[in-house]
Parts: structure tokens; sequence; C-alpha cells
């Protein structure tokens, strides 16, 4: 029995080879072909050859041990034949066999006893985030209670530039980083080659990790495989590049080795990995001024995968130096209010006259939340998801219609499952631009306006713009009013243009709010934008 079993199987896998198409029988499952004509004539033209008696008893094994009936053409073919034809009636056989054409559809030689069945996996529920640590590196302070206590008072951190000699620039003004230190967070030899974009990026990301209560005996219990980091950078390092240009004059045996990795956007991420020993998703992203909010969405979406339980993620620059503060300048796109650097930057005001710059990294630790719950963290809020889309328009200037904005917040909110009542505020892109302020804001009134209850303001008055950290810092902000129960105020807000509408913007003072959701946007060159949604944890 188990010869016979083994010569079925041989005999049924030879059958299922064999191109059966242009056959009729009652045994096959025959398809129609483009060409009727051909089909109706094979029948009457081709002369079936009877099966031969001494191969009866092998018929007669394949019909007892398949559950299907063999088809003609396997029947009469050169394998079946070869168990007892002439030699001379296969060569007459080859030669009668039509060529395949190509597009032809083939018959399959098979009769299923019943249909297969297409299993599907049953619905699972959707891992949550959250937000269990924060990090920052800012002109108003580089620890998150300190930066916001700062924007609720309405300090600025605008001030007149230091690091170098600006006398012959337009624009002498930024958001300055007037004292760091990576004592006890960066080795000092790293320090000293490593451009500022990553040491902030070092350091905020180990400081997000140490408010989130990771300590090393945590960390030893960590599924390091499942740890990630996702930090970006819109302008990468470029001193250490630059730097490297200025040697390059006098000779390449001045330049630093290090000049190329830690001049790349991704370097940062992949140090903070070393360093911690996480072999989780790490790479980054560079989108402008919207990377943060791409890693942080980007980074949500490996936990809701299931590639992560921990991940951080957010962004940062350090580009206030000749070349960057040259290049923007080149661009026409900076306030030239040096005279008066803290009411530089006024966004929704008459008297803006472009955006200030800013430095710093901002980093969240998001979390799985069973994972946080098992760890016990204190959980700051929760990330409910967020978009992205592309204006397709310009290089640098918003969309006329706002098309990109309202499509990435609807976008943001589908995603989230988030009804549009239910955002109250909102920590806007707004930069002191004259076109992006007024894009963003009616495009905001466009999804949000019905809303009595909606709040919007811009982190960047105090701060400036951060660039490819922007983001993060201003979702750090955003978690921070979720917290409070207050929102920062709009400074500078004093001749408000006539197309806002006040009531809808936070005004010269911190005002309470109990933020049911709270959206954060962020836009960059190309046309990029970006919206994510956070929410109370309950």
């Amino acid at each position: 029995m188990a010869a016979s079993s083994a010569v079925c199987s041989w005999l049924m896998a030879a059958c299922m080879s064999v191109a059966c198409g242009n056959d009729s029988s009652a045994s096959m499952l025959s398809t129609t072909s483009s060409h009727p004509s051909r089909l109706s004539k094979s029948p009457s033209r081709r002369r079936r050859r009877p099966a031969a008696p001494q191969l009866s008893a092998i018929r007669n094994l394949m019909t007892s041990c398949l559950p299907f009936e063999p088809c003609d053409r396997f029947c009469q073919s050169e394998f079946f034949l070869a168990f007892g034809s002439k030699p001379g009636h296969r060569r007459r056989r080859k030669s009668l066999r039509p060529a395949a054409r190509s597009g032809e559809a083939m018959s399959i030689a098979v009769h299923p006893i019943m249909e297969v069945e297409h299993k599907t996996k049953p619905p699972t529920k959707q891992r949550r985030v959250v937000v269990t640590g924060m990090g920052v590196e800012t002109p108003l302070g580089d620890d998150p209670d300190i930066f916001y206590n700062n924007l609720l008072e309405g300090a600025s951190g605008i001030s007149v530039i230091e690091a170098f000699d600006c006398s012959q620039f337009p624009t002498r003004i930024a958001g300055e980083i007037k004292s760091f230190s990576t004592d006890g967070l960066v080795a000092p030899k790293l320090s000293k080659r490593m451009d500022r974009f990553m040491l902030y990026m070092l350091t905020a990301g180990k400081k997000a990790l140490a408010d989130g209560g990771i300590n090393e005996d945590v960390m030893e219990t960590l599924n390091k495989a499942r740890c990630g980091v996702l930090i970006g950078s819109a302008m990468g390092g470029m001193k250490v590049f630059h730097d490297a240009i200025e040697a390059l004059r006098v000779s390449y045996r001045k330049m630093n080795p290090f000049c190329v990795p830690f001049a790349t956007t991704n370097m940062g991420s992949a140090m903070l990995a070393m360093d911690l020993g996480w072999m989780g998703p790490n790479y980054s992203i560079s989108t402008a001024c919207a990377t943060s909010n791409f890693c942080i969405l980007n980074a949500a979406n490996h936990i809701i995968r299931g590639e992560a339980d921990m991940m951080l993620c957010g962004g940062s620059d350090a580009a206030i130096i000749p070349i960057g503060l040259g290049g923007f300048v080149a661009c026409r796109a900076l306030s030239k209010r040096n005279t008066d650097p803290t009411k530089a930057s006024r966004p929704w005001d008459n008297g803006r006259d472009g955006f200030v710059m800013g430095e710093g990294a901002g980093v969240l630790l998001l979390e799985e939340l069973e994972h946080a719950k098992q760890r016990g963290a204190t959980i700051y809020a929760e990330f409910l998801g967020g978009s992205f889309t592309c204006d397709a328009y310009h290089m640098t200037e918003p969309h006329p219609e706002g098309t990109g904005i309202i499509l990435c917040i609807e976008k943001a909110l589908a995603q989230s499952g988030v009804p549009k009542e239910y955002v109250n505020y909102i920590n806007a892109h707004a930069t002191s631009t004259p076109a992006g302020d007024l894009k963003e804001y009616q495009a905001l009134l466009h999804c949000f306006g019905q809303n009595p209850e909606l709040k919007v303001n811009s982190t960047k008055s105090m701060i400036g713009h951060l660039l490819g950290a922007a983001g993060a810092v201003e979702a750090v902000a955003t978690v921070q009013a979720i917290r409070t129960g207050w929102v920062h105020p709009n400074i500078n807000l004093e001749n408000p243009d006539d197309s806002v509408d006040t009531n809808v913007l936070v005004g010269p003072t911190k005002e309470r709010l109990d933020v049911k959701v709270a959206l954060s946007n962020s836009f960059g060159f190309g046309g990029h934008n970006s919206s994510i949604l956070f929410a109370p944890f309950k």
C-alpha cells in the first residue's frame, strides 16, 4: 500500500505538470481562449489515442488513489506512453503537439473536491503609545520643566549672536544656546570632535531616558532588541563639514578623520544607540523643518506594529554658524530686527518680517502602554497618531489655498479616530513669516473653526525656529500643556494681523485650558506637512 501511495503521488505530480490547455474533457477546469475559431477546429482535428491495455493497471491505480480523474492529455503524454508505446508513436505525438503561445491561458489538470478556504487573521487590538520621558536643549533651558515654566512666563530666548562675529550680516540675532555642557553624558574626546547637533541630540536623548526613569538597573531588564532610536536633523553636521572644507584648503592631512560620518544626519541616532546598546529600529529622517514630527510618528508606528516597545525620537539642529546664517539670509527668510531681539519673532503680528533662527534638540521617550505599566513608568500623555502630506507646489512658499495643510490635518484626525470638535489646543508651526502664518491660520479655521474652545499659540515667538528640532521641542511644550493645564502665551502679538481672530489665539499671558486633544503642526521647505496628536492618558 505504501508503494502504491508513493507511485500515486509521483504520478499526480507529473500529471499536474503537464500542460492541459485546449482540452475540454469533463475532468478539467478549462478556460476560454480569445481565439474561438482555433478552439472549434482543434477537437475535430485531434485524433485521440485509446489507452493501451497494458496501461489500464496504472490508470486504475491512479483513479483509486487520487481524488480526481487523470486527464486524457496526461494519459496520452510522452511520460505515460513510455510505459508501453513504441518509440515511433512518441515521435509522431511530439510532432503533432501545438506549440505554446505567449499569453494563452492554460487549463489546470485537476478537479478539486472542495474550494480552498482563505483564513483571515482575527482582528487584534491596536497597541497604544504613550509618552514616558522628555529631554530638551533649548535657548530657554535644558530641562522640560524649566523650559516650560519660562514659556509660561513669556520669557524670550532670542538675543544677539555671540558664537561668532556676525557684524557683516544683515541679521545678527538668533535663539542661541549660551550655556551648554556634556559633562557626564558624552565622553570628552567625542565632545571635541562631534558637531553640536549630535551633542544636543545625545544629551537630550539621555535626559529623556533619565526623565522616564530608565536608570542602569532598569536598562538591564530591557529587551534591547526592541528598543530603538529615531532622531533626525534638517541640517546635519554643518560645522564639522565646513571646518573640513577649510582644513582642505591647507591639506587633506589637516581634515578631521570623522568629518564625513559626523556630518551625516543619521550618525546622532547611531551613536546614541551604540552608547545604549539599543538594537531596534535606528535611522534618521530629514524633511527640513518638519523633521521631528516625521520621526515621532514613524517611531510610534514601529511600536504600534509590534516592532519595538520603546523608542527615543525627535530632532536636533545647530545651524547658527556663518554658513547657516548666511544661507538663510540669502533666502531673505530672516528677521532683521537686530535692535530689539526679543521682539523679533512675532507670529501673526502685522510687524513680522521673517523668522528667527534657533538651535537645540527635543527628544520624546515613546513606549507601548502595557510595557510602560509593567515597569511602573509615569505616563505624561498618550500619542494618538498623525499624518504627512506634500504641497507639491513650491520649494519654500506655502500653497496659496492651504490644501496640503488641510489634507494633512484631516488625514491625521482620520488616522487617529479623533473628531474635529475634540481638538481644543493647537501648537502651530507659525514661524513669523508674512505668508506662512496666515496660510496655516486659515487652514486651522477651516478644520476647527466651529470649536469655541479652540486655542492656538506658537512656541517660536519665544525661542525662534529650531529648524529640524522645532517639532520635537514643540511636542514637549504640547505634552507639558496637557500635564499642567496651562498654555503658554503668544508674545509680541501687539498688532494682530487683520485676518486673525484674537479670540482663537492665546493672548500675551498664559491661559488655563483643560486640553482634550492637542495638535502640533510642523511644515518644511519642499512643501512637507506634518501633524501629530496628543491627549491626556485615560
